[in-house]
């Protein structure tokens, strides 16, 4: 168990928490949620003993031991990946290395002896004889070939050392698991694995998370941070919304009786109050009247911005027709004779492990690269918006965003265009700033008003969701709900993939394709196997060519 009691944080002036109160029990999966700045993952480093605390204390069950997810992705470069994920239990890793040392001695004394059977013992309490098949398990459930496993930790790709870092955190059972966004660069079948994971895991975990799916599957409470409080609700994230959305309306009907119980009484003191025989009823009207006090009911911090994608003009029949569609990266056949017609009320979604062969795809379609062989052909009533999973070009420029904006407009007008912005929460002064300088989030929202402004009525996304918060997810699932236009699209959260697409196509490792008209959910349900065995036939060609 870990609680914090009467935990106070304040940075400068301001105070980020103020008396926080909450107990996180054995057994449960709490997430932890609320708008960006609320303070999610600083609550996590004072629950982790990373960050002090103005006032108040965390308190941690003697004897527990507590596993945080790294977020330095280099830290651990100098290791190989199998010692960095044993490495999750401190201990056990010392009493290893401690072992080594002493029977790699070429004088090997008694008291030599005597040491290495007290490690002996500890680690055989400790099921060290069974780390390495632990730590490769997790390793392979996250999608880590053991081929990789002895490989140093500097040698592997951004998104596989986050699996590594996440099986390190995993490691060993932990009594007491803290992860900050730890579905961050997982694909798909990796979060699906983590998901179970969880959910059979017995010990207490505090996750904070963008993905609503993630958190619906393995969350059993929500702590919802606001205004520097956190109130524990029970259940998952949509239990989460529908409660406190039920808690305000219902805060409102009371306030509302006793508006109307204030207006009776203000009527009756009013006529009354100079009738002798009404007089001692109008005193005590208003002796009831001064008792009654509206609750106070505060707005949430959290925004949500207005996300509507309107076509200027309606598709028609003639989407898009590729045939033969062929590229081979750094000697790698990524897509390999993909041959497919698109129609006019699809909203595709590009699934699978393989993520450099969606984004070539999209890269393809968007007209930012030329295939190697094959062709596509988008219909003469068409016209398609690109959203890039890398956009570090975009604004690599000493435009103020405003003018960045305006660029990608028909209508010049500035009030025009920062009416989307507005949307966007770009609000006053905002418009001003160069788009050099924004956050990863502000970046993701001037893009997404881009993409409104452009009035496309054929929509590429390639991650979209990346560094937004979860009001802006959700607003941006909303809008891709609504779109009448077709979509093409990637994105690790399941929620807007089973809610947005009805066709799905997976791109398998040797770059051929599977394309079905389904749901997601109905999709991985008849793909089950297949998907969880990951044994598709590797052709030569994708080796070399």
């Amino acid at each position: 168990m870990i609680s914090a009691n009467n935990v106070t944080l304040r940075i400068g002036k301001k105070a980020l928490f103020e008396d926080v109160n909450i107990k996180f029990t054995e057994g449960n999966c709490y997430g932890l949620i609320g708008a960006n700045g609320a303070g999610k993952s600083t609550f996590l480093k004072i629950l982790s003993g990373d960050l002090d605390t103005t006032n108040g204390e965390i308190v941690i069950t003697p004897g527990q031991r507590l596993s945080v997810l790294e977020q330095d992705h280099f830290k651990y470069d100098e290791f190989p990946v199998l010692d960095t994920v044993i490495m999750g239990n401190q201990r056990l890793y010392d009493i290893m290395k401690e072992k080594e040392a002493i029977y790699a001695k070429e004088d090997f004394s008694e008291e030599d002896g005597i040491r290495a059977s007290e490690l002996e013992g500890e680690f055989a309490e400790m099921n060290g004889w069974e780390a390495e098949s632990d730590a490769a398990q997790l390793l392979n459930g996250l999608g880590i070939d053991t081929d990789l496993h002895y490989m140093m930790m500097k040698d592997l790709g951004g998104a596989e050392k986050v699996k590594v870092l996440l099986a390190r955190a995993l490691f060993g059972n932990p009594d007491i698991l803290l992860l900050d966004e730890p579905t961050n660069h997982l694909d798909l079948a990796a979060i699906e694995w983590l998901e179970e994971f969880l959910i059979d895991f017995p010990n207490t975990v505090i996750v904070v998370s963008h993905d609503r799916y993630f958190l619906n599957k393995v969350c059993t409470f929500t702590a919802d941070i606001d205004y520097g409080k956190i109130q524990l609700y029970a259940g998952n994230y949509d239990f989460w919304y529908e409660s406190s959305q039920l808690m305000i309306r219902q805060m409102k009907e009371a306030n509302k009786k006793k508006e109307e119980k204030i207006k009776e009484l203000q009527e009756f003191i009013s006529r009354f109050s100079a009738n002798a025989s009404k007089s001692r009823q109008a005193t005590s009207r208003k002796r009831a009247l001064e008792k009654i006090e509206l609750d106070t009911i505060k707005p949430s911090s959290r925004k949500y911005p207005y996300i509507d994608f309107r076509p200027n003009r309606e598709i028609g029949n003639e989407v898009l027709a590729v045939e033969g569609l062929t590229k081979t990266i750094d000697g790698v056949k990524v897509l390999d004779n993909l041959t497919f017609t698109v129609g006019h009320d699809d909203k595709i979604a590009l699934v699978g492990g393989n993520e450099l062969a969606k984004t070539v795809l999209l890269q393809i379609l968007a007209g930012e690269m030329e295939p190697d062989a094959g062709t596509y052909k988008w219909g003469i009533t068409t016209t398609q918006a690109y959203f890039p999973k890398d956009y570090t070009k975009e604004f690599d420029n000493d435009l103020i965003i405003v003018d960045w904006l305006t660029q990608y407009s028909e209508i010049k007008d500035a009030t025009y265009v920062r009416g989307f912005l507005g949307r966007m929460l770009f609000a006053g002064d905002d418009g001003v700033k160069k788009v050099k300088v924004l956050s990863g989030g502000e970046k993701v929202r001037c893009l997404l008003s881009k993409m409104m402004i452009s009035g496309a009525n054929v929509l590429l996304f390639d991650e979209p969701t990346n560094h937004l918060d979860m009001e802006s997810i959700t607003a941006l699932n909303n809008g891709m709900i609504k779109f009448p236009g077709v979509m093409i699209f990637t994105s690790r959260d399941h929620q807007i993939v089973q809610t947005t697409a009805n066709r799905i196509m997976e791109i398998l490792p040797n770059g051929t394709m599977i394309d079905k008209i389904t749901t997601y959910d109905e999709y991985l349900a008849s793909d089950e196997m297949a998907r969880k065995r990951q044994v598709y036939t590797v052709d030569p060609s994708m080796e070399k060519d």
